[in-house]
């Protein structure tokens, strides 16, 4: 065989190389319709104030948005670009899993398509926010526990760590997943690796990448800890055992779920590597208990595809039947692509939904829109923004040199930070999460610009409130939509004094 075909046809025919290269092809198409989302504004605000940490976040993903921001605007293909990236490595370090497992090129190719096409990780390819990282930081830390069990180098124990540091600078969640494969590696035979050096400097990397954050969090009194005590007392849908394993079929997808389930089993008669259905069902567990939300166990997904692929080809040897069991994942995932990727208009999506009969399923308490949350809370901000900053105009001189817009929440307050400047609208202060560290910014509360808001709260702290506007968008969400603008006048006291008790992380 010539030497290019050597050099060449081996990585341009691998699973890994073509699954991962379309998953940034559906992502680049997809990933550039409806408008910038509540988070990735709110994300965009914050790496603007430069910190090493967050009220409600690590650091790293707020840097990505800022950065992207400052460059390409608000400009969805480069905003997006990141997460689509970290899903395609996701899919093909799926792959490479798959192989590391003992699997084939049919293992790896069903491994790649089923993270590839899950519902739940396409969203997580969709959205710049702290969950686009995490299905490809704990691919890695599966990885690196293979490659460990294969070779009995204890030195896998960093690049474990260096995938926990990553992970931990854009998200807290896989706390949960250290938690479970902890009491996995102490009911494994993993647990001789705690007699030796390297798990303990895994550990002290990881630690180390993310002290920046952790030392953040500690300097202003844990507040994602008070976040954290919000969702367990009420804010999150607290799902039934039965409701929450079913959402996990629901948000993985429904053909998949044979394959997952035959992961985990195939994990399990492994010796080694069963700490990662014991994590499992810890992680089940907490999340139960803590009224985590169903698609807080997404990211450990590509690693039970990858298990559940090597078990399917042992299984199905007969290739015909292959292609069919392939054919049936593509087809039925393909289907449901469309409810989680802006790709059909708003009213074409109501439509296809209700045929397929696929209401959007809620994850926090209070009215819901016709579209799935993460869509509805792409719809509506320039509109706000722009009746705010014509409220904002209308305003005597004297009034509109010392009036802000009070957000009630940080997608209001960054929706005017974003888009406020393109209609000469107001400065914005709010009280929600980081916001409330950013204070009043100067502003006296003399004249302040809010939407909708309790009367009683409002009588509270204003003696004049004025009806000066009325935003309406079709398919926001119902709390931020077909609500009146308001000019508070007349506080009762000054807004420094009240500001502690406005403050409100959740």
């Amino acid at each position: 065989m010539p030497l290019h075909r050597v050099i060449l046809r081996p990585p341009l025919s691998s699973p890994a190389l073509w699954l991962g290269a379309a998953c940034l092809v559906v992502h680049l198409f997809a990933n550039a319709n409806y408008d910038v989302f509540r988070d990735e504004m709110y994300f965009i605000v914050c790496g603007e104030h430069f910190a090493f940490g967050y009220v409600d976040q690590p650091p790293l993903i707020p840097w990505i948005a800022a950065a992207s921001h400052a460059v390409f605007g608000d400009a969805l293909t480069p905003l997006r670009l990141a997460p689509a990236l970290a899903m395609s490595a996701a899919v093909a370090l799926a792959a490479e899993l798959t192989r590391r497992l003992g699997g084939g090129r049919y293992a790896q190719t069903l491994a790649g398509l089923a993270t590839l096409l899950s519902p739940v990780l396409l969203v997580d390819g969709l959205l710049l926010s702290t969950d686009m990282l995490q299905p490809l930081t704990w691919l890695g830390c599966a990885w690196a526990l293979a490659r460990l069990v294969e070779t009995r180098d204890e030195r896998w124990w960093l690049a474990f760590g260096a995938f926990v540091g990553v992970s931990l600078l854009s998200k807290y969640l896989i706390g949960f997943y250290l938690v479970g494969l902890a009491l996995g590696v102490l009911a494994t035979p993993l647990r001789r690796s705690l007699a030796r050096p390297w798990i303990y400097a895994g550990a002290a990397l990881a630690m180390l990448m993310a002290s920046p954050s952790l030392i953040w969090q500690g300097e202003h009194g844990w507040p994602f800890l008070e976040l954290g005590g919000a969702a367990i007392g009420g804010k999150n849908v607290a799902l039934s055992p039965l409701g929450f394993l079913a959402q996990q079929a629901l948000n993985v997808g429904p053909i998949l779920a044979p394959l997952w389930i035959a992961g985990l089993w195939r994990l399990a008669r492994n010796p080694d590597l069963r700490a990662i259905p014991i994590a499992y069902v810890a992680m089940t567990l907490l999340f139960l208990i803590s009224h985590g939300k169903a698609y807080y166990l997404a990211p450990i997904y590509p690693t039970l595809f990858a298990a559940g692929a090597v078990a399917f080809e042992k299984w199905i040897a007969n290739r015909l039947a292959r292609g069919v069991v392939a054919g049936v994942f593509v087809v039925a995932s393909v289907i449901i692509a469309p409810l989680v990727l802006p790709v059909l208009t708003p009213e074409t999506y109501v439509r296809y939904a209700r045929a397929l009969r696929a209401a959007p399923a809620p994850m926090e308490r209070g009215a819901q829109s016709v579209l799935p949350q993460y869509f509805a809370d792409m719809f509506g901000w320039r509109e706000m923004a722009e009746e705010v900053a014509r409220v904002y105009r209308a305003l005597p001189d004297d009034e509109r040199a010392d009036a802000v817009f009070f957000g009630r929440n940080y997608g209001e307050a960054a929706a005017l930070d974003i888009y406020g400047p393109q209609f000469a609208g107001p400065p914005t202060i709010s009280a929600h999460n980081n916001y409330f560290l950013w204070g009043t910014r100067g502003a006296s509360g003399k004249a302040v610009i809010m939407l909708g808001g309790e009367r009683s709260k409002i009588r509270a702290n204003y003696a004049n409130a004025e009806v000066a506007g009325h935003i309406a968008s079709r398919y926001a969400m119902p709390y931020e939509t077909d609500i009146d603008v308001y000019v508070l006048r007349a506080p009762k006291r000054p807004l420094d004094e009240i500001w502690a008790e406005l403050k409100h992380y959740d």
